[in-house]
């Protein structure tokens, strides 16, 4: 059996080193490239930036129109009796004259000649909560929304994953929020892990996979088997809707591969989006738009933050990786090269409801925000990962897939650090260098016009935003539903330094080798109302 773990930073050398430094190098090329073609050719120069801005005005329309269809159907699973559904598809039988969506019934029609799995009696879920120095107020909340599932509580297993470098007084209270909470589940125990363990870095990965080892030794004890077994990942904010475990536990058994699949939820930033600066609330809500976006584009999918996967699975990728601060993404690359390209993440069109970045003062919630994003960013360096493993190593990969997967991880990085730069940006650098050129005059026109009418995108992105709010909080006022609008004027700004700069800034690292060695925990403060109305905010 290969080895699938990415390698240590001191052996990181020859082909996986270079294939580190090319996002850096290909975003600061694309970035110098308008420049270059200025001196050597204007139309040249006008020619690729018409080209560039066109391309990336057609993706922005495109993605605007999946986010309506992703908001639509997301809107209509939630509202699916999804108990009906999973007893239905047990059955292998729907009532007569009932209304029931399409995919259901070929769910339900397939079980004749397929049987299912496993009933859905003999699931267990396993949800690990990860957690460092999050306080009551978030880690309680999360766990009342995993009770508040309409799903039998006794087929899931709960578990606290807590650092032991957090201190005494986190392992108090993990033992005491999982004693409070233990004979409402089928189990429910908190597991400490020990710090500076070998061959780790500081990050979620490592506590998460702790945490799995010994559920794998729990599993053993108790006489499970692990083909039964969901592992669901959470972050310490993570609420998952009322029909999350229910809808998974139908996806698992009507699944065809079930083991060389995971599970993706759609990730929604909204749990505290009134209470954060508003720079953060544009960002989290641009996110949680994004993911309505990836919840519709199957074959581009990968792991993001709370995913599940089946727990044999896990079992055969040794749980996630130890050594890298991007555990979610990284893992799906993990279990693809594990089962030699027999492996998806398919989309589970329910949200697990996630904080916006908010510390106790407004520059600690910016510097929080920036280290969230370098952390996301830094996925690029999942590319010499995939290209050292699918090329360089010895695999039965479809080759086909293996490159387009490349591919989209590769241009999608780079567009990330560049693509908002040269779109605002780039159209007047011809004119700079030939500004009696009427290529270079015609181009800021022209990608100006093409601006314009990609404010429909902004448009879709602001009633988007609008109908994914949560309710207000009684303690503020009525006029901070305009700011959830005025808000917008952010946009531009937030895009280019959270967005470009931040991932310009990871490639850069990359390509200078300076690694990123350490998972940065969001800050989550908790905002309060006093009697008099003022709010206080502790972390």
């Amino acid at each position: 059996m290969i080895d699938i773990e990415i390698p240590f930073e001191q052996h990181r050398k020859g082909h996986y080193r270079f294939f580190e430094k090319l996002p850096g190098m290909l975003s600061w090329g694309m970035l110098l490239l308008p420049f270059v073609l200025s001196f050597i050719d204007v139309r040249m120069a006008a020619l690729f930036m018409f080209v560039y801005v066109l391309i990336n005005f057609s993706r922005g329309m495109a993605s605007a129109l999946r986010s309506v269809q992703g908001f639509r159907t997301l809107k209509q699973h939630q509202k699916l009796a999804w108990p009906t559904l999973l007893n239905e598809l047990a059955l292998g039988a729907i009532p007569a004259r009932v209304k029931r969506p399409r995919w259901h019934r070929y769910a339900v029609d397939g079980t004749q000649d397929r049987p299912l799995l496993m009933h859905p009696d003999k699931v267990v879920h396993a949800v690990i909560i990860a957690t460092y120095k999050e306080s009551r107020d978030v880690l309680a909340p999360t766990i009342e929304a995993l009770l508040a599932s309409e799903y039998n509580m006794k087929q899931v297993i709960c578990i606290l994953a807590y650092e032991g470098r957090a201190g005494d007084a986190v392992e108090r209270q993990a033992k005491e929020l999982m004693s409070t909470y233990k004979a409402r589940f089928k189990d429910a125990f908190a597991v400490k892990h020990p710090a500076n363990l070998p061959g780790e870095i500081i990050g979620k990965g490592a506590n998460v996979t702790y945490a799995g080892r010994e559920l794998e030794k729990y599993l053993k004890k108790k006489r499970i088997d692990p083909l039964r077994v969901l592992v669901t990942t959470l972050d310490a904010d993570n609420r998952p809707h009322k029909h999350y475990l229910t809808a998974l536990s139908y996806a698992y058994i009507a699944c065809p591969d079930p083991v060389h699949s995971s599970f993706q939820p759609v990730a929604l930033f909204s749990n505290n989006i009134w209470d954060p600066p508003a720079p953060m609330r544009v960002l989290a809500t641009g996110n949680s738009i994004s993911h309505l976006v990836f919840s519709l584009r199957s074959h581009a999918l990968r792991n993001f933050s709370a995913h599940a996967q089946p727990m044999v699975a896990l079992l055969k990728t040794d749980f996630w990786s130890v050594r890298t601060i991007v555990e979610d993404g990284h893992q799906f690359w993990r279990s693809y090269f594990r089962f030699e390209g027999n492996y998806r993440a398919l989309p589970l069109h329910l949200p697990i409801y996630q904080d916006a970045v908010l510390s106790d003062t407004y520059w600690k919630t910016l510097r929080a925000q920036f280290l969230q994003y370098r952390r996301w960013t830094y996925g690029a360096s999942d590319v010499a990962y995939v290209v050292h493993m699918g090329f360089f190593r010895k695999n039965t990969v479809p080759k086909f897939d293996l490159i387009a997967k490349t591919w989209r991880l590769l241009e999608g990085h780079v567009t990330w650090a560049v693509g908002p730069i040269l779109v605002l940006f780039g159209g007047f650098i011809p004119v700079l260098f030939h500004p009696k050129s009427y290529a270079a005059l015609e181009l800021p026109l022209i990608v100006s016009r093409i601006q314009t009418v990609a404010i429909i995108v902004a448009v879709v992105t602001v009633f988007l935003s609008l109908r994914t709010l949560p309710p207000k909080p009684a303690h503020y006022k009525r006029h901070r539903n305009i700011f959830m609008v005025l808000q917008w004027v952010y946009l531009p700004f937030t895009t280019l330094i959270f967005n470009s700069f931040t991932a310009l800034y990871s490639q850069t690292r990359l390509l200078f080798g300076k690694y990123i060695s350490k998972f940065d925990v969001t800050d989550k403060a908790v905002v309060s109302a006093a009697a008099d109305g003022t709010t206080s905010k502790r972390l």
